[in-house]
């Protein structure tokens, strides 16, 4: 067992910026919601695997590393849409996590997916959707966005039932709406308010 604060992850990986935006109004959604919160990103991958990046970046956020994945409460994963699916360094990230799946260290915790694409048909529902599958294989327990978010129903761009997005125009020049960051606030609390309840209840396996 952990020694580790209570906190909610929030990992991310983020081509031109618009992906990392939602995660920190997620982040700050679950701060609001009164708990801290760790984020943190994956390093690109390249065709050739064989030289490894600096285990701590130039700049920015931290590389997620597995201590922090497996002692969270709580996970928000997003990443931007790359031909409807999650982008390649995110999903050779979660092709690491072996040892933690089989030691179950996920299961019974609260996961929520977010995402960014350039145009607005551009494949977030299934990128969404798809993220969810890793987790779902960890044990993981899926928070999305329910419709008593106003933002949800108002909403002219980014935004599911999913998980919150953001469409960020064919020149990703578009900034993040305010009903975009609005939706990003409310999944990040309610992950974290689901977080805070499932971390005191007493899990038999």
């Amino acid at each position: 067992m952990s020694q580790t604060a209570p906190y909610v992850l929030v990992l991310y990986y983020s081509n031109y910026g618009t992906t990392k935006t939602l995660a920190y109004a997620i982040a700050q959604g679950i701060e609001e919601a009164g708990m801290t919160v760790r984020i943190r990103t994956v390093p690109t991958v390249a065709p050739e695997t064989t030289a490894s990046k600096p285990a701590i970046p130039d700049d920015g956020d931290l590389y997620c590393t597995m201590e922090d994945l497996k002692n969270c409460s709580g996970l928000a994963l997003g990443s931007p849409t790359h031909f409807g699916n999650m982008a390649a360094p995110m999903k050779y990230f979660w092709d690491n996590t072996v040892t933690i799946w089989l030691a179950g260290n996920l299961q019974n915790k609260p996961a929520s997916v977010f995402t960014a694409t350039g145009s607005m048909h551009g494949g977030q529902e299934t990128t969404l959707l798809t993220m969810m599958l890793p987790l779902l294989h960890h044990g993981m327990m899926i928070v999305g966005v329910p419709y008593a978010e106003p933002a949800l129903n108002r909403t002219m761009r980014g935004g599911s039932p999913y998980g919150a997005s953001h469409v960020s125009g064919a020149s990703h020049d578009q900034p993040v709406s305010a009903d975009e960051r609005e939706l990003g606030i409310a999944q990040g609390r309610r992950l974290a308010i689901t977080a805070s309840a499932l971390a005191q209840a007493n899990w038999s396996r």
